[in-house]
């Protein structure tokens, strides 16, 4: 029988003649827009604390929910209603935190999407109205005023005999447009000298490139700092806004490290298109081990003091392929075209985790390993 490796030599042979005899295709290209983001363009997280009205006895219990008590009592005190001290048990209300998030240069009087999630014990938001609530960000400003109607696109019920049924999470729920903005964050772009481009990979290959590519259309107007921020400047007379919404289409082609991630929990590899194969001598060998139990049961001579019992019996076995044989695996070989070799040849994915550790321990995976 046809080694595992010696099929393995064969299709990497294959795959290093196909390389050579096609023609280099051409390496995809990105666009600036998709690969940098703008150092001071950024959304911002708000948050509130609010109350929900209008459930169908699934709110907070009262008595176990002193908060959603307070707030209640709060609320209707700035409506001219003293409640403090009465005896309020209604299960339709529920103190709920409610967050958002406000996009770059949002104006007063943009709608925005909020979230709103169950603080206490209320076992579904279905049905439930947000009454007005402030988000403020993390400087304690309120940006935005948040109150509608809450879908939770999920189903609760429950019987009598405390038979229940639920679908999704109905203590969880969204408003769309639900928040009104109420303040800008104040970051005037269209006054910048310059801005900062920030790579989301930071890699100085394509750092240089992205510079490149901007001053080829617009000479002495970038600089690449290292290899995550590239700071540009609009040419005299042009805003900064309209610069930029000329420069992040350009082209550029994206470079990346050669590194290998491997999940060996659920057997998965990724891989970069840079990844190479020193020459390497590679085994593999598969040895199986059996275990097998074949008790029996001893019993004693008749009219004797002895007692029946049960005697173990164990047979060990090791089998191992022959014929597997060292094969040299040529220097230059993509990782691509070895893990298509593994898999034609049906290798399990754990094996081919093995594989290439061993080899990167070898020295010979011209690649980072990251382990998850």
């Amino acid at each position: 029988m046809t080694s595992v490796l010696a099929r393995l030599a064969s299709c990497l042979a294959a795959g290093a003649l196909a390389l050579v005899a096609l023609p280099q295709a051409a390496q995809a290209q990105s666009r600036i827009k998709d690969i940098v983001s703008i150092e001071g363009v950024r959304s911002n997280q708000l948050v509130g604390y609010g109350l929900v009205v209008g459930l169908n006895g699934t709110g907070d219990n009262l008595r176990n929910c002193p908060l959603t008590r307070q707030s209640l009592e709060g609320m209707m005190e700035r409506q001219g209603v003293n409640i403090r001290g009465a005896n309020a048990n209604t299960k339709n209300i529920a103190a709920v935190m409610v967050t958002a998030e406000l996009p770059p240069f949002a104006t007063p009087g943009a709608r925005i999407d909020v979230s709103v999630s169950t603080l206490c014990d209320a076992k579904s938001l279905l049905g439930g109205t947000v009454v007005v609530t402030a988000l403020q960000g993390a400087d304690g400003e309120v940006y935005a005023v948040a109150q509608g109607s809450i879908q939770t696109g999920s189903l609760s019920a429950s019987g009598a005999s405390g038979s229940s049924i639920t679908r999704g999470v109905p203590t969880a729920g969204r408003i769309a447009g639900g928040a009104v903005v109420e303040r800008e964050t104040g970051f005037d772009l269209g006054r910048q000298a310059e801005v900062r481009l920030t790579l989301r990979n930071p890699d100085f290959t394509t750092a240089q490139r992205v510079a490149f590519a901007i001053n080829d259309a617009y000479p002495g107007t970038a600089f690449a700092e290292n290899g995550t921020v590239v700071t540009v400047r609009a040419p005299q007379g042009w805003g900064m806004a309209g610069y930029l919404s000329r420069i992040e289409n350009l082209p550029v082609t994206v470079d990346a490290p050669a590194r290998v991630i491997i999940d060996e929990v659920n057997g998965v590899i990724v891989m970069g298109e840079a990844v190479r194969v020193s020459t390497v001598a590679i085994a593999q060998g598969n040895l199986t081990v059996t275990v097998q139990e074949d008790p029996f049961v001893s019993q004693p001579a008749p009219f004797s003091d002895g007692e029946t019992v049960v005697v173990p019996s164990s047979v060990v076995t090791v089998e191992e392929d022959q014929g597997t044989q060292m094969r040299i695996v040529g220097g230059g070989a993509s990782l691509s075209s070895l893990v298509a070799g593994l898999n034609a040849l049906g290798v399990t994915p754990r094996d081919m985790i093995s594989i290439l550790q061993a080899i990167k321990a070898a020295g010979a995976l011209q690649a980072d390993i990251e382990v998850m």
